[in-house]
């Protein structure tokens, strides 16, 4: 069964600039991407520098993906479907997201 829990208000979203939720006990990642209004969630671990960053990543497009790059190695991972670029055998979760009520939700 799917939960789903506010992270955060619409207007704590900055334009293509990443924000850090807590959802149950993992740390997710949610952007808004202003080229596409886009919202977009994944873990907030880099599962190759090892670290809780990847809400702090520089958002992007590479071809036809929009992606995040990872602040310690600057990998490109991308934010639909959670896959490394660089290195297709490393990939984010992600999580569905929605508006509601200018709450945003993620479903866990």
């Amino acid at each position: 069964m799917e939960t789903w829990e506010t992270v955060c208000h619409r207007e704590d979203l900055v334009e293509n600039t990443g924000v850090c939720a807590l959802l149950g006990d993992e740390q997710v990642a949610v952007f808004l991407c202003g080229r596409s209004n886009a919202l977009y969630a994944v873990s907030n671990y880099d599962p190759i520098g090892k670290a809780n960053v990847m809400s702090r990543g520089m958002i992007g497009s590479l071809g036809d993906k929009t992606v995040v790059a990872s602040p310690l190695y600057k990998q490109h991972f991308c934010l639909e479907t959670g896959i490394c670029l660089e290195n297709e055998t490393v990939s984010l979760k992600t999580y569905k997201i929605k508006v509601s009520n200018d709450s945003i939700k993620v479903a866990y």
